[in-house]
């Protein structure tokens, strides 16, 4: 998809999605220069969201419970291990093997993350303790094959999309929308 069909979508439907907001950055840090017609389309969408004719949908927030659990359960057996023995454990791989295996408890509010930390304490505490265990035993176990392995590392943020952003705030506190008619 294009830029300008993008903001042909946004002003027909009057909102930004996180994907088309995706979709602009893609483009823009492939392109290695923008056409005019792009800018032009740029430009519009700016002015589209300045003016609030185009709302930009925010992503939704949500958690993973699981993932405390599972962290918690592991620097404690962890830490245990590391303070009898001489052996060092990579946490990170730790809990991606017990996450894997166990079911996923996602919440999008505080209400509905202590319900699933609540329901997960009651229900699958064993589980979680059993998965962190196998965890550790096959990372204990597994030798050291790739020792100049990377981790994942969390990807810059878009340079033209970082750049557009970086313009609505610095103009967007200039901006005093019309009056309405009384």
């Amino acid at each position: 998809m294009t830029i300008e069909k993008i903001v042909e979508q946004a002003l027909q439907d009057g909102y930004l999605t996180p994907a088309m907001e995706a979709e602009v950055g893609r483009i823009c840090d492939t392109a290695s220069e923008l056409s005019i017609e792009e800018y032009m389309a740029l430009d519009r969408l700016m002015g589209s969201l300045l003016t609030g004719e185009v709302v930009a949908v925010p992503r939704k927030q949500f958690i993973n419970v699981m993932e405390e659990l599972v962290l918690t359960e592991a620097i404690a057996r962890v830490a245990e291990i590391e303070s009898t023995s001489d052996a060092t454990l990579d946490l990170g791989d730790i809990a991606a093997y017990a996450l894997n295996r166990l079911p996923p408890l996602y919440a999008t509010t505080e209400e509905g993350a202590n319900f699933q930390r609540e329901t997960a304490r009651g229900e699958l505490s064993d589980l979680i303790a059993e998965q962190v265990h196998q965890a550790i035993a096959r990372s204990l176990d597994q030798p050291d094959f790739y020792p100049d392995r990377q981790t994942i590392q969390k990807k810059p943020t878009d340079k033209v999309l970082g750049q557009v952003s970086a313009l609505l705030q610095d103009h967007a506190h200039k901006f005093e929308p019309a009056q309405a008619s009384r």
